[in-house]
This record gives structure tokens, C-alpha cells and sequence, in this order.
């Protein structure tokens, strides 16, 4: 009959907090095996990826430069059909709508499609530079106000340690080269290893 007995159940209720206390106090460096899980996402997982990266075109820039164009399409209307009629309706609908046009032009002429891959422009940057490419490095950017596309490659020769770099300007869009150095690598990688 201990559930009669309220010290009984006073006794019990404490070896209960006791062993949460138990719990609480041990240390924060103690980890439980169970709670660590350790597993990139299917879609960043580069061992298990299966197909050649592709990078996304730069003409994708296109669609929020259409989205602009709708809304200032509507903004221009609502300011022209509804300015006098309308107290919700002034001419910040005007700005707005020129502002959001100028920017949709701006998008469809900077959302040209990119039609050298950073393959193609390896290719490029190896011809160029004049010595067989081990280690390359390409990095899509964008030149000038009009954003032309095009690719910065930086290479080193095939050797081991590099004996020559080189850094080339490809243009994304006719694939030509727009600028390019290369010389003789001054970094001692022997030192730095050692």
C-alpha cells in the first residue's frame, strides 16, 4: 500500500528528479554516439554525383527582367487608365513603372545567353598560353556595364612543381580571348611544403 503512503510517493518522486539532475549535470563534452549524424544532402554530395556540373546560363537573368516588365506594364496602365479616378493611384505609379522598365531593359540586354562553356574555354586558355595545363581554375564573371559574360581562367603548367601560370580572359559569348599573361611561376613550392 505504498500508494497510500505520501512519504512513499514523495521518496520517489525525488529519485526521479535526481536522476534528471543526474542527466543535466554531466558535462557538455559528452557526447552520445547516437545523436551525431553526419551526411551531406544527395545534391551536394560530389562522390555521388554522376553527371558533369552544369553551370546555370547567364540568361537566366531574363526571367526577373520579363517579371519587371509585367509590373511595370501594370503600374504604367493603372497610373494612365486610373490617376484621375482613383485616390490610390498618383504619379510615384508613373516612377515606379518607368524605373521598373528601365531596369527590365537593362535585363534582357545583360541576360545574354552564354554559349562557351568553361570546357570550351579551357581549350581557349591551353592554346593561348602556349605550355601543357595541370591545374586550372575557371571563374565565370561579368565585364562591363552591359555584364558581357565571359570566363577568368587561372592555370598552371602541367609540371610538378608548376614551372609557368597564367591567367586568361575568355569571352563567354564568341569564345575569343580578350586578355591573357602568363610567365614563369615565382612561388617556391618547395619551401612552402617543406
Amino acid at each position: 500500500m505504498s500508494g497510500d503512503n505520501p512519504a512513499s510517493d514523495s521518496s520517489r518522486s525525488e529519485s526521479v528528479n535526481s536522476d534528471d539532475a543526474a542527466l543535466d549535470a554531466r558535462p557538455d563534452d559528452v557526447v552520445d554516439e547516437r545523436d551525431i549524424v553526419d551526411e551531406l544532402p544527395a545534391d551536394l554530395n560530389v562522390a555521388e554525383f554522376e553527371s558533369d556540373y552544369m553551370l546555370p546560363n547567364n540568361n537566366r537573368r531574363r526571367i526577373p527582367a520579363a517579371i519587371y516588365a509585367v509590373i511595370a506594364v501594370v503600374m504604367l496602365y493603372l497610373w494612365a487608365a486610373h490617376r484621375e479616378s482613383s485616390p490610390y493611384v498618383n504619379d510615384g505609379m508613373l516612377w515606379v513603372g518607368i524605373a521598373l522598365g528601365a531596369f527590365a531593359i537593362y535585363g534582357f540586354v545583360a541576360g545574354r545567353t552564354l554559349t562557351v562553356d568553361e570546357t570550351e574555354a579551357l581549350k581557349t586558355a591551353t592554346k593561348t598560353v602556349g605550355f601543357p595545363v595541370g591545374h586550372a581554375s575557371a571563374q565565370m564573371v561579368w565585364r562591363g556595364w552591359l555584364s558581357r559574360p565571359v570566363w577568368r581562367l587561372l592555370v598552371y603548367s602541367a609540371d610538378n612543381p608548376p614551372a609557368k601560370r597564367g591567367i586568361v580572359v575568355v569571352d563567354g559569348l564568341n569564345g575569343g580571348v580578350i586578355e591573357w599573361f602568363a610567365e614563369d611561376n615565382p612561388e617556391d613550392w618547395a619551401t612552402a611544403t617543406a
